[in-house]
């Protein structure tokens, strides 16, 4: 196999491309911003380092090769000699996906059906539609360009969350909304709508230094030569640090802060967050030191009807110029005038965020006046 450093696209929420460069950069990256993700260069432990660590990729995908192809036939022949034993193993399940865009192979069932044919005729290796591991071909200008996804189930999925809140807060878009408003591990946060309790417990993990993906399993531990012993100590799954800090989520859902504290526990951050049933009017600053308030609260398009959210996005207001001086605080809406609504002395709005067929903001402060 090829000691050339491989071609890695790290998949990013879009309008998050930024916090997540910053973040591959801190993990020792080289990355250069591309629409809808980052492209890095490194080897397999770079891979499995990215896909276990970084808290705001949605998946890895890993380029394997590359060829031009002008008609059918050829792309064929090709395929068929493409090593996939370096990648592959004959004894797991493939699926594949192709795109084909100005090229004179442009027939997406065909081209998934050439490669299809070639893994399973070459390799030995069973095609299904529900695989544990994705090929994605790509045909641009008649090349043709072979990626694997080493992550399988989306990143966001860190495998301690058993319970969902309607329209949650995926992890990967709570971590980099927190980076963006330059949370550390050392301020207290707090939520006080905190659903299934995503940035609450995002920001105890990030306090502990504990690694993002110790919980779950990966597309790559299924690939040729993977070694299971080089990986076990990158999981790391004890915390690095005791936080200094305590991170508070509330909710007036009673069902949603048990959830939230059944979340907590199986992270393994049950002694660093505190959730209560509480509503917005009732909350209070948690004594010591000022910190980050983070909200993803109802924005109308999720719920229904707006008018009364402009009612209680200024009492939330109130409640945090009242009660949280020094205290910096972020909305994550898809409504300007709802952030506005809270009388808040917001810095310009961050980019749009892409969050579930909507197109949400990070709407910040500064520290709050007392």
């Amino acid at each position: 196999m090829s000691s050339d450093p491989f071609e890695i696209f790290l998949v990013a929420t879009p309008g998050l491309e930024a916090p997540l460069a910053a973040e591959a950069a801190g993990l020792g990256f080289e990355p250069e911003i591309q629409p809808g993700g980052l492209t890095v260069h490194g080897h397999w432990p770079d891979i499995w380092r990215a896909n276990l660590m970084l808290r705001g990729a949605t998946r890895v995908l890993v380029r394997i090769g590359a060829f031009r192809a002008m008609h059918l036939a050829q792309l064929d022949k090709r395929a068929r000699k493409f090593p996939w034993d370096q990648f592959l193993r004959p004894d797991v399940a493939v699926r594949v996906e192709a795109t084909s865009r100005k090229s004179r192979v442009y027939h997406a069932g065909a081209i998934t059906q050439r490669f299809e044919r070639a893994i399973s005729e070459e390799l030995g290796a069973p095609i299904a539609a529900d695989a544990p591991i994705t090929i994605k071909i790509r045909i641009e200008d008649d090349l043709c360009t072979i990626s694997l996804d080493t992550t399988g189930e989306s990143l966001h999925k860190r495998g301690h969350k058993q319970a969902v809140a309607k329209a949650p807060m995926r992890e990967t878009m709570a971590a980099m909304f927190l980076r963006e408003m330059g949370f550390d591990g050392s301020q207290p946060v707090l939520d006080p709508m905190c659903g299934s309790g995503t940035f609450v417990i995002e920001a105890a993990e990030m306090a502990a230094g504990l690694v993002a993906g110790r919980a779950r399993g990966f597309a790559f531990e299924q690939l040729a030569g993977f070694d299971v012993a080089a990986l076990t100590p990158l999981r790391g799954a004890e915390p690095v640090t005791r936080p200094a800090t305590q991170f508070f989520g509330s909710d007036r859902d009673a069902g949603a802060v048990r959830m939230s504290g059944e979340n907590a526990m199986r992270a393994g951050v049950a002694d660093w967050v505190r959730f209560e049933t509480r509503s917005v009017a009732d909350l209070q600053r948690p004594e010591g030191p000022a910190g980050i308030v983070i909200i993803n609260p109802p924005y109308g398009a999720r719920v229904g009807n707006k008018g009364p959210l402009y009612g209680l996005h200024a009492a939330m207001g109130q409640v945090l110029r009242d009660r949280f001086a020094g205290w910096r605080v972020g909305i994550v809406t898809s409504e300007g005038g709802l952030a506005k609504a809270t009388g808040l002395p917001f810095q310009p709005a961050g980019p749009i965020v892409a969050h579930g067929g909507l197109k949400v903001r990070l709407w910040q402060t500064g520290p709050l006046g007392g």
